[in-house]
C-alpha cells in the first residue's frame, strides 16, 4: 500500500507507539518498515500469533526481550576474521540467554490450558546457544572486562602487574615522607602520566630527584617527574602491561572463533526474536488500548462494535458502531462540521490498516475486519504549493490516481466529496465519483453537505446514510453516529441560538426552493422518529434486563424450594422409619413377654395365636401419605391459621401463618413467606390434634409448631425459658431451620438470644437473616 496514503490515516502515529512498547532494538527497527498485508492467510496468521502473545502477558506476565540487539555486523566480522571487542560479545551472549529464557516461559506453560500453537512452533524451531552463553560469562563480565579467571596466563600477569604497582607505590611513598624532600614537592601525591607514576615537584628542584620529566603544569612552575629509582620499575611494568594486552587480545580472539562457529544459529534465532518482540509489542497494544484481535470477515463485511479511534483518548472519544458489506456497499455521512465526520472516516480506516499488520484493535469482541487489497483515502486539505494547485484540483488528482487503482477488494475514504468549487456542479461530480467507484464493487464511505447526496444515499438500494448528532440546545455536536438518518447543516437552529433575529432567518428559509424544505422537513422527521425508537429500544432492553434479573431470582428460589422439599421428605421418611423400627421393637418385645408367659402357662395361650397377633402388628405399619390430593370440593371449606396447606401453583406443601386479605393468606413454605389467593390452596390437615373413639392416635407435633417464633416486646429473662421449649419443640417437629424475630430495637434482646443459642446442645449454629428474612431483626437457626 501506498506508505503516502497511509500517512493520511495517520498510520505511522500507531506505529510509533508500537514501537515504544518494543522491548529490543532490532523490534524497533522492524516495527518502523511494518506495512499492512493484503494476504488473507498472512493476516490470520498474524492475528493468532497476537491473541497468542495476549494469552501469554495474561497468563505468565510480560516477556521482555531487551537483552535482544542488532548483532549482524558482529557476526560478519567474525567470519571474515576479525576480533570482536567485549561489548559485542556481551550483545552475543545476551541473544544467546534470550532463546534460553523464552524456551523457559514457553514450555513451562500447560499446553492444555495454554495451547498457544504459534508460541510453541517459534520456540522449537530457536537454535540452543547457552552453552556460548556460558563461555563468553566465564570470560567477560557485566561491565565488559575480561575477567582474571579468563586463563591460567592472565591471572599470572595481573598478579605481578599488582605487585609491581604496589613496589612502585612504596618507592614513592617513601620519597613523599623524607622530610628533606617535602619542601621540594608541590603536593605530597602520587600520580600518573602517560601510564607511568609521577610526583609533582616544583620546577627549582627538577634536578634533585634524576630521573624522566614526563609532564608540566600550565603555570611551568610544577613538573611531573619519574624519579630515577622506579624508572626500571615502570619500565617493567609496562612490559606486562602489554603482555596482558596481548592475552585479553588472544582470549577475546578464541571467543570470536566460537562467535563464528555459532554464526548460522546466532542470525536465526535473531530473526525469530526479533518476530517475538514486534508480537509482544502487538500484545502489549492491545492492553494499552483495550483492544481486542477481530475475526477476518468473508466477502468484504465491516463489523465493527463500539469501534474507537486509538489515537484519542479513551475518556473522550465516542464509541461507534459500524455495518458495511452486508446489506449497504457504502454509506454517506452528513452532519455540521466538527461533529466527528472526519474522525469516523479514519477510524474505520486506520482499524482496517492495524489488524492487516496483525494488531488488536479498540473495539468490542465479536467485531470483524475484511482484508482489502488496498485502502485509499482522500481526506484533508492536501493542496499542493509547488505545483500551484488549489484545494479542489488538489483532491481531484488525487482521486482520478485512486480511481484508477481500484478493484472490488478496495475500501475508499472520501472526506467532503466535491467541496471546493461550485455547490451545484460539486454535488453533481460527487454522485458521479460514487456511481463509478461503487460500479467496481468498493466499500465506500464518504462525508458531505450536500443535499444531492442524501438523496443518492436514500434512493440508492446498496448505499445508507448516517448522519454526526448534533445537540441544538447546547450547539455542541455529541459525536454520535447515526445511521439510517442524513444529517441537517442546522444553519438556522444555530443562527436563532446565537441571537439572529428570526426575521432574517425566515427570510433566509423563504430563499430555499420547496423540495430543500420538504427534505429538512424529512430529515427532521426522521432524527425525531429516530430518536424516539432509540430511548424506547433502550427503555426495552431495560426491562429485558430487569426481567432477565427476576428470572433468575425466580429460579434460585424454586432451587432453594426444590431443596427444602427434599430435605423435609429425606426427614419425614427417616423419621417414618425410625416409627416403625420403635413399633417393631416394641412389638418383639410384648411377643417375648407373651412367649415367657405362655411357658409359664401353656395351658392358656397357643402358638398359632401369637402368629397371628405378630401378624396383626406387622399390618399395622403406616402407610405412606399421599403428597398430592385433588382439591375438588373444598374451595368452600374454610381456611385458618394453623392449617396444613398445598400450594397448587407450586406444588409445595405450607402452613398458614396470617390472613392478609378476605381470599388471600400468608404461607411459610420452608423458610420463605409468600402470599397466596384462596383459589390456589388446598387444605389438607387442620392444626387441631385429631383423636378417634376408642383409640388414640399419636402424631408428630409438627402442625402445632410454627417455623418461627416472635419474642418481640418480650425482655430477655421473659425471652430465653420459652426459645428453650420453642426448641425442643421444633426438634420434635423434624425442623432443622427455625427464625427467631427479636426484632431490632436496642439489640438487647438480640444479643441475650444469641448468648443462650451459643451453649444450648441443640443448636448446630446461627445467623442473622438475609435479605426477605428479616435482616438484623430475625435470627435463623439451625438445629442438629
Amino acid at each position: 500500500m501506498d506508505r503516502n496514503k497511509l500517512h493520511t490515516l495517520e498510520f505511522h502515529r500507531v506505529l510509533e507507539i508500537l514501537e515504544s512498547l518494543a522491548s529490543s532494538e532490532t523490534g524497533r527497527k522492524k516495527i518502523k518498515t511494518l506495512t499492512p498485508s493484503a494476504n488473507e492467510e498472512e493476516v490470520r496468521h498474524l492475528l493468532r500469533s497476537t491473541a497468542e502473545g495476549m494469552d501469554l502477558i495474561r497468563l505468565r506476565g510480560d516477556l521482555s526481550l531487551e537483552g535482544v540487539r542488532d548483532i549482524r555486523n558482529a557476526v560478519r566480522r567474525a567470519e571474515i576474521g576479525g576480533i570482536l571487542h567485549t561489548g559485542e560479545l556481551l550483545a552475543v551472549s545476551d541473544l544467546a540467554e534470550a532463546e534460553k529464557n523464552v524456551r523457559r516461559m514457553v514450555t513451562e506453560l500447560d499446553e492444555e490450558k495454554a495451547p498457544l500453537p504459534i508460541w510453541r512452533e517459534l520456540t522449537e524451531r530457536l537454535e540452543e546457544l547457552f552453552p556460548l552463553a556460558r563461555e563468553i560469562r566465564k570470560s567477560i563480565d557485566d561491565e565488559g572486562q575480561v575477567m582474571s579467571s579468563a586463563s591460567p596466563n592472565l591471572a599470572r600477569i595481573r598478579r605481578s602487574i599488582h605487585q609491581l604497582q604496589g613496589g612502585i607505590r612504596s618507592s614513592l611513598d617513601q620519597i613523599l615522607r623524607n622530610s628533606q624532600y617535602q619542601k621540594m614537592l608541590q603536593d605530597p601525591i602520587v600520580t600518573q602520566r602517560n601510564n607511568r607514576y609521577v610526583i609533582p615537584v616544583k620546577q627549582e628542584y627538577r634536578h634533585a630527584f634524576g630521573g624522566i620529566v614526563h609532564d608540566q603544569s600550565a603555570s611551568g612552575q610544577t613538573l611531573f617527574i619519574e624519579p630515577k629509582v622506579v624508572v626500571d620499575q615502570n619500565n617493567r611494568l609496562k612490559e606486562l602491561e602489554l603482555e596482558e594486552e596481548r592475552e585479553v587480545e588472544r582470549i577475546l580472539g578464541e571467543l570470536t572463533i566460537r562467535v563464528q562457529e555459532y554464526a548460522s544459529p546466532l542470525l536465526h534465532n535473531l530473526g525469530i526474536l526479533t518476530e517475538m518482540d514486534v508480537v509482544m509489542s502487538k500484545a502489549r497494544l492491545g492492553k494499552k488500548i483495550k483492544g481486542v484481535c477481530p475475526r477476518i470477515e468473508k466477502d468484504g463485511v465491516i463489523s465493527l462494535k463500539k469501534a474507537r479511534h486509538p489515537l484519542i483518548d479513551e475518556e473522550s472519544v465516542v464509541p461507534v458502531d459500524v455495518e458495511l458489506g452486508k446489506d449497504y456497499q457504502g454509506i454517506i455521512v452528513t452532519g455540521p462540521n466538527t461533529g466527528g465526520k472526519t474522525v469516523f472516516l479514519k477510524t474505520v480506516g486506520l482499524l482496517s490498516l492495524m489488524a492487516q499488520c496483525g494488531m488488536p484493535i479498540p473495539a468490542e469482541e465479536g467485531s470483524g475486519l475484511p482484508v482489502f487489497s488496498g485502502i485509499y483515502a482522500d481526506i484533508g486539505d492536501e493542496q499542493s504549493i509547488e505545483q500551484n494547485l488549489s484545494t479542489f484540483s488538489s483532491h481531484m488528482t488525487n482521486i482520478i490516481r485512486i480511481m484508477e487503482q481500484l478493484d472490488e477488494k478496495s475500501l475508499v475514504l472520501f472526506d467532503e466529496l466535491g467541496a471546493g468549487t461550485d455547490p451545484t456542479e460539486g454535488a453533481a461530480l460527487a454522485v458521479s465519483i460514487l456511481k463509478e467507484v461503487l460500479s467496481k464493487g468498493c466499500q465506500v464511505l464518504a462525508t458531505t453537505h450536500y443535499n444531492e447526496l442524501k438523496v443518492f444515499a436514500h434512493n440508492h438500494p446498496d448505499v445508507l446514510n448516517a448522519s454526526v448528532e448534533f445537540d441544538v440546545e447546547t450547539l455542541r455536536p455529541t459525536y454520535r453516529l447515526l445511521t439510517g438518518v442524513p444529517g441537517r447543516s442546522n444553519a438556522f437552529e444555530i443562527a436563532l441560538r446565537l441571537g439572529l433575529s428570526s426575521h432574517v432567518v425566515d427570510v433566509a428559509r423563504s430563499h430555499l426552493s420547496k423540495e430543500e424544505n420538504q427534505l429538512e422537513e424529512m430529515i427532521t422527521s426522521l432524527t425525531a422518529d429516530r430518536k424516539m425508537a432509540e430511548e424506547e429500544r433502550n427503555e426495552a432492553e431495560s426491562l429485558r434486563k430487569e426481567a432477565e434479573k427476576l428470572h433468575q431470582e425466580l429460579q434460585r428460589q424454586w432451587a432453594l424450594l426444590e431443596e427444602e422439599k427434599e430435605r423435609l421428605q429425606e426427614a419425614a421418611r427417616r423419621d417414618a422409619r425410625s416409627i416403625v423400627s420403635r413399633a417393631k421393637r416394641e412389638a418383639d418385645e410384648v411377643l417375648k413377654e407373651l412367649r415367657d408367659w405362655a411357658r409359664q402357662k401353656p395351658a392358656q395361650v397357643k402358638e398359632h395365636q401369637l402368629i397371628a397377633m405378630k401378624k396383626r402388628l406387622d399390618e399395622a405399619q403406616p402407610e405412606p401419605v399421599r403428597t398430592w390430593k385433588s382439591g375438588k370440593g373444598d374451595e368452600n371449606r374454610q381456611i385458618q391459621v394453623g392449617d396444613e396447606v398445598l400450594v397448587r401453583t407450586l406444588g409445595q406443601k405450607g402452613q398458614v401463618v396470617d390472613q392478609t386479605g378476605q381470599k388471600e393468606f400468608q404461607v411459610q413454605i420452608g423458610f420463605m413467606k409468600m402470599k397466596v389467593k384462596r383459589e390456589d390452596l388446598e387444605w389438607q390437615r387442620s392444626a387441631h390434634t385429631e383423636k378417634t373413639e376408642g383409640s388414640t392416635s399419636y402424631h408428630r407435633q409438627s402442625h402445632h409448631v410454627r417455623h418461627e417464633l416472635d419474642l418481640r416486646g418480650k425482655m430477655v429473662d421473659e425471652a430465653v425459658p420459652e426459645v428453650d421449649k420453642y426448641l425442643d419443640d421444633a426438634m420434635l417437629a423434624g425442623y432443622q431451620q427455625v427464625s427467631l424475630i427479636h426484632g431490632k430495637g436496642t439489640g438487647a434482646l438480640r444479643v441475650g438470644v444469641q448468648k443462650f443459642l451459643q451453649r444450648h446442645p441443640r443448636v448446630k449454629g446461627y445467623r442473622l437473616g438475609g435479605q426477605g428474612e428479616g435482616g438484623s431483626g430475625v435470627t435463623v437457626v439451625e438445629l442438629h
